[in-house]
């Protein structure tokens, strides 16, 4: 309430300056301006009334703009008419056409500044001082339509200047909502990625356990162990993901290609020896090329791990100069794996997954048999794009 009554004063402040300087000019110079006019009335009491009338109404120009229109030229014409001069007063006029034509919709303040116009061209052939007749006509239309024209380029302005400060409005939310749409699927994606992944090992793990205990207890004892280990870091990975969503800013350091020995130790615990294979001089990588190489390789092992039927794979890693890439492959055959998608993933979100990480980097990524029976992930990711 108090920043409304703020913003009313200051309005105020604001029309009051305006309204004082006409007033006070046209009190001053109008005296001057009949000097150079022979046969106009010299300057009363009743003429600085209608100019204290005209300048005065200006208070309230913004809250009342055809009420101060109207005052102002009832006051004009009457001055005009009464024969005193030509003189400060027709600025208070010009000032009172110029905020109906900003502040009111084109036809409304059309028609008020028409009938404005009409009455004040009555001084035109009635006049108690000179009545310039017909050749008044087209200077009385001045005062009309210059001020007009002004303050309806001024308010087309201003609503383009809104609705384009209002587009860039829309357009940030749009970018934010798209933002965090995507930044969304991401967190989902890494979620999938580190949570499948580790419920596989442990899925796998589990099943050993279960097997050798009855037999040997002591084995299972392994398998356990196992199972805690890779509990306990998909559990520390995926805190570190979500911990990014609650702090909502840049994540700790993400896994990359660094930590393949670490998943190959992990995988071999829930029965899947994994041979890595570096071709190339290892180097650093960009975050984004880093962790979508090492999300490939896992998915597609977690893959393997879950529907190849077989206890072993391979994955390359080749640095070249401009990219990266990574493959993974093994000799399994299980009945469900074509040459379209990922093991067992036809419609979930591996296939989903790698290829939005491959392409939202420029790189490519082929998933299909390999020759002499297997299947085969093979992903080339652009190095220099990414930077």
């Amino acid at each position: 309430m108090r920043a409304i009554w703020r913003r009313k004063r200051q309005r105020t402040a604001t029309d009051a300056v305006p309204a004082l300087v006409l007033l006070g000019f046209g009190l001053l110079a109008t005296g001057l301006a009949g000097n150079n006019q022979p046969g106009s009335r010299p300057v009363d009491a009743t003429c600085r009334l209608l100019i204290a009338l005209a300048a005065l109404a200006l208070l309230i120009r913004r809250q009342a703009p055809v009420a101060t229109l109207a005052v102002v030229t009832v006051a004009t014409a009457t001055y005009l008419v009464l024969g005193y001069p030509y003189g400060p007063i027709l600025l208070t006029f010009l000032v009172a056409v110029y905020t109906v034509a900003v502040r009111l919709p084109v036809r409304p303040a059309a028609l008020a500044t028409g009938g404005a116009f009409v009455l004040l061209l009555a001084h035109v052939f009635w006049s108690r001082g000179p009545a310039p007749g017909w050749a008044g006509l087209l200077p009385a239309s001045a005062w009309v339509v210059v001020p007009f024209a002004v303050g309806v380029v001024v308010r087309v302005n201003r609503e383009a200047s809104e609705r384009g400060r209002a587009e860039q409005a829309r357009d940030r939310a749009e970018q934010a909502r798209r933002q965090a749409d995507e930044e969304r699927l991401r967190i989902a994606q890494e979620v999938h990625d580190v949570v499948g992944h580790g419920l596989a090992a442990i899925s796998m793990q589990a099943e050993i356990a279960l097997h050798l205990l009855p037999k040997r207890p002591e084995q299972a004892e392994t398998a356990l162990t196992a199972i805690s280990r890779t509990s306990r870091e998909a559990l520390d990975e995926l805190r570190v993901t979500l911990g990014a969503v609650r702090r909502g800013a840049a994540r700790d350091p993400v896994p990359g290609l660094a930590r393949l020995p670490a998943l190959r130790d992990r995988l071999a615990g829930a029965g899947l020896a994994v041979q890595l294979h570096v071709v190339g001089d290892p180097r650093e990588l960009p975050a984004a090329v880093d962790l979508a190489a090492y999300r490939v390789v896992q998915e597609a092992l977690t893959n393997v791990l879950r529907h190849a039927g077989v206890a072993d794979a391979e994955v390359t890693v080749g640095y070249g100069c401009d990219e990266v890439t990574v493959e993974v492959a093994d000799r399994g055959g299980g009945t469900d794996r074509i040459g379209t998608g990922p093991v067992g993933d036809q419609s979930g979100h591996g296939l989903a997954g790698m290829r939005e990480r491959v392409d939202a980097l420029g790189g490519r990524l082929v998933i299909g048999p390999r020759p002499g029976g297997g299947f085969r992930v093979h992903a080339r990711l652009p190095v220099e794009a990414a930077r």
